[in-house]
């Protein structure tokens, strides 16, 4: 998608509704699906925050980033997500949380960054964390450095996400569950699946019809 209609769009993205837990499901893990909202409140999880940023390539077309996290003894190792992490007192706004995050983690400051919308917060049982996810743009090709808990940046094309094509399902080993199926995207020859599909499930339903 070019960028320029992308960004010239974004009063009418910022205006839609998002498509909330229905939307987000069709992308889920069978084990998310056992927790209710009550059952998730009396966890009482810790918060966190995320930023999808939205940017041009050098042609000109839209792109958003995730990251292949570090290996460390965590339940998050290895994994792809979007850039974002725990809240922090300091930080006052879990959109804050998603800025400060970002440009610790992939080197782009927060003053460069435009957040257009909130979408829905997403529970992630493992680790106990509820994730609300934010939608930013810049509107320049960024040159991205990255700290010691990214190992790799995955830039994506908002084309490839949108293609109902990089739909699948893939079954897959964790600490809590083994040979579990799961629905996924294929982005970038990478699965991305869990906490991250399913943001990325909502922003799909957000912008296919622009």
């Amino acid at each position: 998608m070019d960028f320029n209609y992308f960004n010239n769009n974004l009063s009418k993205i910022s205006a839609k509704l998002i498509g909330g837990l229905e939307v987000q499901f069709k992308l889920a893990p069978k084990i998310r699906l056992k927790y209710s909202e009550e059952k998730i409140n009396a966890k009482n999880p810790k918060k966190a925050g995320v930023l999808a940023l939205f940017y041009p390539n050098k042609f000109q077309q839209t792109q958003f980033l995730l990251t292949l996290r570090a290996n460390y003894n965590g339940t998050h190792s290895s994994q792809i997500s979007f850039p974002g992490g725990k809240f922090d007192e300091n930080d006052q706004t879990l959109q804050n949380t998603a800025l400060r995050e970002t440009e610790e983690e992939v080197g782009i400051r927060s003053s460069k960054i435009t957040v257009f919308k909130e979408m829905t917060e997403v529970y992630i049982p493992p680790s106990n964390f509820l994730v609300t996810p934010y939608l930013g743009v810049i509107s320049e090709t960024p040159t991205f450095t990255k700290n010691y808990e990214v190992e790799q940046l995955i830039e994506v094309s908002l084309k490839d996400l949108l293609d109902d094509q990089k739909l699948s399902k893939t079954t897959l080993s964790t600490s809590y569950a083994k040979n579990m199926e799961v629905p996924c995207f294929k982005l970038n020859n990478y699965i991305v699946w869990g906490a991250t599909a399913m943001m990325l499930s909502e922003i799909k339903e957000l912008l296919k019809e622009l």
